[in-house]
């Protein structure tokens, strides 16, 4: 068995695609909440994607590429869960999102 061991590297470059698929997402997914409940918890979601986003692009800064790995799959994390609860619409985008 042969392993390309280039795609199991982590670079600034794979960081900051990362970064642009989130932000991608962000911009794509809409508010589909049908009360104040859900506008509030949809409000924390979309906070804790934005920090994580802003996490990772600090980390990336400073050269620490693995925490800048991990806060960028947090912060599409808080998206794409958003998008399988029914907080916001995915737009049927089965690239950025898990759809429900």
């Amino acid at each position: 068995m042969v392993f390309d061991m280039t795609e199991n590297l982590l670079t600034v470059e794979k960081i900051e695609r990362y970064l642009l698929i989130t932000s991608k997402a962000r911009e794509k997914a809409s508010s589909i909440t049908k009360n104040i409940d859900d506008e509030n918890k949809l409000s924390i979601m979309l906070k804790m994607c934005d920090d994580y986003a802003s996490d990772a692009r600090h980390f990336l800064r400073s050269g620490n590429l693995i925490d800048a790995f991990g806060a960028i799959n947090y912060a599409h994390a808080w998206i794409d869960a958003a998008v399988k609860i029914g907080l916001l619409d995915g737009h049927d985008d089965d690239t950025l999102f898990t759809l429900p």
